[in-house]
């Protein structure tokens, strides 16, 4: 019988790697953990099912057939040249839980068996250019645009196969297991043994002795030299492509014997953009949140959350940390939005666009420590944008550092809706407070309006 793991969307490492992000108390900001301590935005490229398939197998590690298919007429198309009676077509989304999921036009499931060409076509009718409903997307959904059409195998068994960037091991570490699929998971908090991982010093890579071992614990003493070549070259994938994580669940026996990675997912680390050209070209920004898009091009680092407290702030660490306070007092971050050490006025500006592009967002909260960063160019900033937008939303701004007192002197001359605070702790209860209020009204339809004291 043919397992469901393959079709899944949820993988273990990832869930490795989110439990070992930045943890804050009472925060919901583990999304932001990996940009903590950084200078740019590191946005981690997420790559399709089908890159990751064409990056596998010129590696030399084996896959099923598989083409990709933006029309029906293409999916009948590249059905017909698989030669194959069994055949599954996977919508080609950046999300996990696909095959669960619903599309907005009615279709159910993001990956569905087939047993025609006809058939395929059918279903990509279906999907392409629907958006995708999953667990994750929420009722937003995701967009998709194409479809992998690829063959179907019956597995016998499974296993697991991953590499990974881990600072704990400070570098590189494998992990495996013989109990691969669906319930990988469940092996894990059940039997934690199960589990292998295997840290890799990057000056040596993998030695054949490190991946004899690893072939014997998994149970494929009878593949030892298959086994052996197939780990050597999914390291050398992940260093030659500069990958952060390169996962294959499940790495699979099928009823012949032969061994094929059945599903796939790959991340590349974002500074590597330069060196490695021919993947990044593959990135699809219509997988990602427009603001984040957006964020990029102005050289912002944003994250968009769920809260209704905009921020603002300069360095990742004062970012999570104001995130925290806001936690502490009861608020809720609408995003994460670090401007940098070297922001100008206009690139201030761009970011209050971005964030009252929320309509969640019923405050602000501005948290600046001048060091590099002037207080008076974050202040002009501001008051642009409050001026250019109409900004109705009350603005609560604690500045502190170099040209503090310019900055302050310019946010009084402004007559704008605009809160200073010397204190970061009153800062963040005030905009917990005004956040509130806003709520509240527009829940009763009522329009507040905050204004200065003359």
């Amino acid at each position: 019988m043919a397992t469901s793991a393959m079709y899944r969307g949820i993988f273990f490492a990832e869930k490795l790697l989110a439990k070992r992000a930045t943890q804050v108390v009472g925060s919901s900001v583990s999304k932001v953990g990996a940009l903590v301590g950084t200078q740019q935005q590191r946005r981690h490229l997420n790559v399709h099912e089908h890159v990751s398939f064409s990056l596998l197998r010129k590696a030399g590690i084996p896959v099923p057939g598989f083409g990709v298919a933006h029309t029906p007429e293409e999916a009948v198309e590249i059905a017909n040249q698989l030669d194959s009676t069994d055949v599954v077509v996977k919508a080609q989304v950046l999300t996990g839980g696909r095959g669960k999921g619903n599309f907005k036009g009615g279709f159910k499931g993001g990956v569905k068996l087939v047993y025609s060409a006809e058939e395929a076509g059918d279903v990509a009718s279906k999907m392409i250019g629907d958006m995708l409903v999953t667990k994750q997307t929420g009722e937003k959904g995701i967009p998709c645009n194409k479809v992998m059409v690829c063959e179907r195998k019956f597995p016998r068994r499974e296993f697991y196969l991953a590499i990974m960037m881990e600072r704990s091991f400070g570098g590189p570490v494998i992990i495996a297991s013989a109990q691969g699929g669906i319930n990988i998971e469940e092996v894990a908090e059940e039997d934690p043994e199960a589990i292998f991982k295997i840290p890799i010093d990057i000056s040596e890579g993998v030695t054949d002795e490190t991946a004899q071992d690893l072939a014997k614990k998994l149970g494929l003493e009878n593949r030892l030299e298959e086994t052996v070549d197939v780990i050597k070259s999914l390291y050398n994938a992940f260093i030659n492509n500069d990958a952060s994580l390169i996962e294959i669940n499940p790495y699979a026996e099928d009823t012949y014997g032969k061994m094929y990675a059945l599903d796939a997912k790959m991340r590349f680390d974002d500074n590597a953009e330069f060196r490695q050209k021919e993947i990044f070209v593959e990135r699809d920004w219509s997988q990602e949140d427009p603001k984040e898009v957006e964020a990029s091009h102005f050289n912002l680092n944003y994250i968009a959350l769920d809260g209704s407290i905009g921020c603002l702030v300069n360095g990742a660490g004062l970012a999570m940390a104001t995130m925290d306070i806001i936690k502490l007092h009861g608020g809720s971050p609408a995003n994460f939005l670090d401007v940098g050490g070297g922001a100008t006025a206009e690139q201030v500006k761009e970011a209050f666009k971005i964030i009252t592009a929320d309509p969640q967002v019923h405050a602000i909260m501005v948290n600046i420590f001048g060091g590099i960063m002037r207080c008076d160019v974050i202040a002009q900033g501001i008051i642009a944008a409050a001026e250019e937008l109409s900004l109705k939303i009350p603005i609560v701004v604690r500045l502190q550092g170099t040209n503090v007192d310019d900055a302050k002197a310019l946010i009084a001359m402004s007559n704008l809706r605009i809160l200073p605070c010397d204190n970061l702790d009153d800062a963040a209860k005030m905009a917990v407070k005004l956040s509130n209020i806003i709520t509240l009204a527009k829940a009763a339809n009522i329009d507040v309006k905050f204004e200065l004291p003359v």
